[in-house]
């Protein structure tokens, strides 16, 4: 592979615009834009529970299955930001949702059903996976906004919805994992 960049900085986008491919130039806040941010956010947060989980594999083994489906998220969140960027590079596939409905129903057998809502929280783990499903939640809003103006793959769309399905029940996995009580929602009590 060649060199991607040659500079970091263009100076280009000093005055409130950036580059989408065929020389198309739209403002930083344009729906276009905001969803790829979110989508890098996302997947900044995923790199973080990632060498979390990397750290804390000696500890508690079962957590490497959980970065053996995670990784390859990282990469086709990477993807999914170059279709946002790029809509003619179409690499994300059905057979990826699969995979994350495939671990979501795994996941699910060992878990249980849930009986209360969970916060975020028991371990710094658990409460990363919550930050990560969270941010999820976020990239799929600003892919809907943007699906409204401009139509975007189901695929994309799809993958983003599981993909917070499927850290949600990363979280609670992790909980049960590290031997750590899921943070149950306790309502106020009305005075």
């Amino acid at each position: 592979m060649g060199n991607r960049l040659s500079k970091i900085y263009t100076r280009t986008g000093d005055k409130g615009e950036t580059g989408l491919s065929g020389n198309r130039r739209v403002p930083k806040d344009h729906p276009r834009i905001e969803a790829i941010g979110e989508v890098d956010s996302l997947n900044s947060q995923l790199g973080l529970l990632l060498a979390q989980l990397t750290e804390q594999h000696g500890a508690c083994p079962g957590l490497g299955e959980v970065s053996e489906v995670l990784a390859p998220c990282q990469h086709r969140l990477f993807d999914l930001g170059g279709e946002l960027s790029m809509p003619e590079y179409q690499v994300l596939e059905e057979g990826e949702v699969q995979r994350l409905e495939a671990a979501i129903d795994l996941w699910n057998e060992e878990l249980g059903p849930l009986k209360n809502f969970i916060l975020p929280g028991g371990s710094a783990l658990v409460a990363q996976a919550h930050v990560c499903r969270s941010a999820a939640r976020s990239a799929e809003r600003r892919a809907q906004t943007l699906n409204a103006e401009e139509a975007l793959r189901g695929e994309l769309l799809a993958y983003l919805n599981r993909l917070s399905d499927l850290l949600f029940v990363a979280a609670r996995l992790i909980a049960r994992r590290q031997g750590v009580d899921e943070v149950l929602w306790q309502a106020a009590t009305r005075g």
